[in-house]
Parts: C-alpha cells; structure tokens; sequence
C-alpha cells in the first residue's frame, strides 16, 4: 500500500475523484491517467494504487484524529491485496469513526470499495 501524500495530489483527488460516503468515513476515489508523474518526476502511472487518510478537527483532539487515521490504515490494510492498481484514493474519517471499533471501520469500509469499483472484481 503507497501513501498519498502531497497536497497537490489531494487536491486532485477533490477536485476530480468521486465521492461516495458511510456514517464513519468518505472515500474520494480518482482514476489515475498512465502517463501521470509523481512529485518527483517518477511516473506512477496504473501501477500502484496511492492511498491518503484525512481526518479533520472536527473528529476531535489529535488523540482521536490519530486515532481514527489508525483504524483507516488498518481496516485498509484488510482490503489492500484486492485493491486495483492505478487509483488515487482518499479516506476521510468522520467524528464517530474515532470512538468505533476496528471491525466496524472494516465493514464501513467494504461497501464504499465496491461502489468506487476500487476493489478488482471478484472471478
């Protein structure tokens, strides 16, 4: 799993990506072109899926806004072999997010996967 982390990357995603949205959590989803750079100058491209975590001061103190970036990472960390390559995704936590558990994180996270089409198809 690569981090999302320039902020002009996040901002690509805001502007361009779609939404789709859970009671705990915001999944910005954008496909990547093949021709597309990273920061650096190294071409990203449909290799890898680039994944950031937001959470906003409206989920809490820092302890609950870490909090809840913990639980995305690992509730993701579940989904991560069944990620397509070439997205750019944002998860953005919600205030609720940060006093849930980590199975609730996962299966917030499962339904708004398959609605962005992030997750390969299952055969």
């Amino acid at each position: 799993m690569v981090r999302l982390k320039s902020s002009t990357d996040f901002e690509r995603v805001r502007r361009d990506g779609r939404s789709h949205a859970h009671p705990l959590v915001v999944l910005l989803a954008r496909r990547r072109a093949p021709e597309e750079t990273a920061p650096g100058g190294a071409l990203v491209g449909a290799t890898v899926t680039r994944i950031g975590f937001v959470a906003g001061k409206s989920v809490g103190s820092a302890v609950d806004r870490n909090r809840a970036k913990r639980l995305l990472r690992e509730a993701l960390r579940a989904w991560a072999p069944g990620l397509a390559p070439g997205w750019d995704v944002v998860l953005i936590a919600r205030r609720p997010l940060a006093a849930s558990k980590l199975t609730e994180a996962k299966a917030a996270l499962e339904p708004l996967l398959r609605r962005a089409k992030v997750l390969v198809p299952e055969t």
